[in-house]
């Protein structure tokens, strides 16, 4: 078996183990919170009888490994409960405001990785020039989610009128949900620089600390790797500063900015909540927050639930990719 294969399947049955261990404490903690989740489904005014029909419909009279099991299975099945407060399947609900979300993070993902990549090769240089980025990525890790929204909707909306205020403009109805990308296949540029327009402001303020905590990674890593012999005996042969970064300082540098990036890619799952809400962006941030506000434990556990799974999916995909670039992760351990 090659060091590769070997590697990858520690990774892949590391994820196997820890999917079912996040499953049954999204469930524990369900069964454990001090509202009681049949008398949430049942209603305040329920009968006794509606009350005990909502406990056995939710098997919270059953033992805990039984009523795991049976949670698992309906997991397995699609089934995350019913919300009470759209009084739709759970998952129904996750489909339609997961789109949204999913396209507001791949948004700022790509501006927080430009960032970052930019922010740690300029940041790693010597001179006046690393000296302003490093100062810029101080005040940027410094800087509130919230009041860099109010911020940029004082400067972009309400002083220039460049961007609009929040929502998602007009949504194109096609297979992905996700605006940008469906009015690209419908032939629609209007409609796609209206999507542009309207997700620049809730992306910026989602990427930029993600892009600081990258750029200061990749260029203390950087820093390190161009120090380094080989790089130096590079740069005495005539090869400048830039050239040389390109074909030695990246690849040897981007272990763990790619870590940090997989990371914070993560994150920004759980602060799209915050900007969601500052945006009016319909995705599951807004919908998590709105089941808080009414104890929906079954949409909370349920959007807790998708997020925990795609945190661990993340950091599996970015572990792989670490084993494809760099192969000295792939010697035995």
């Amino acid at each position: 078996m090659t060091g590769f294969a070997r590697q990858f399947g520690i990774r892949l049955a590391s994820m196997a183990g820890v999917l079912p261990v996040l499953t049954f404490v999204v469930e524990e903690i369900q069964r454990q919170l001090p509202s009681d989740p049949a008398r949430v489904l049942a209603g305040r005014t329920a009968s006794p009888q509606a009350l005990a029909a909502a406990r056995e419909r939710l098997g919270l009279d059953e033992p805990l490994i039984t009523h795991y099991v049976g949670y698992l299975g309906r997991l397995l099945s699609g089934d995350l409960g019913t919300s009470v407060s759209t009084r739709r399947p759970v998952a129904d609900d996750i489909a339609t405001y997961l789109p949204a979300t999913l396209e507001l993070v791949l948004v700022a993902a790509l501006l927080a990785l430009v960032g970052g990549l930019l922010l740690g090769v300029v940041g790693a240089r010597d001179g006046l020039t690393g000296g302003l980025v490093r100062v810029v990525s101080v005040a940027g890790a410094s800087a509130a989610s919230f009041l860099l929204a109010i911020v940029l909707l004082l400067v972009f909306y309400r002083d220039l009128g460049w961007f609009p205020a929040g929502g998602r403009g007009d949504t194109a109805d096609g297979p992905t949900g996700m605006t940008l990308l469906d009015s690209l296949l419908h032939g629609d540029p209007g409609g796609f620089l209206d999507a542009v327009r309207h997700v620049v402001l809730p992306a910026v303020v989602l990427a930029l600390g993600p892009a600081v905590a990258i750029g200061r990674v990749l260029r203390a890593s950087l820093r390190e790797v161009m120090a380094a012999d080989f790089v130096r005996s590079a740069r005495a042969k005539g090869a400048g500063w830039w050239l040389t970064v390109w074909r030695h300082g990246l690849r040897n540098a981007a272990g763990p900015a790619l870590s940090m990036a997989g990371l914070q890619v993560s994150i920004m799952f759980g602060g799209s909540v915050v900007v969601e809400s500052l945006f009016s962006w319909p995705g599951l941030g807004r919908y998590l927050s709105t089941a808080i506000a009414a104890s929906d434990l079954a949409a909370i556990t349920g959007v807790v639930l998708v997020l925990g799974v795609a945190y661990v999916l993340l950091n599996f995909l970015v572990d792989t990719l670490q084993l494809l670039i760099d192969p000295r992760l792939r010697e035995s351990e």
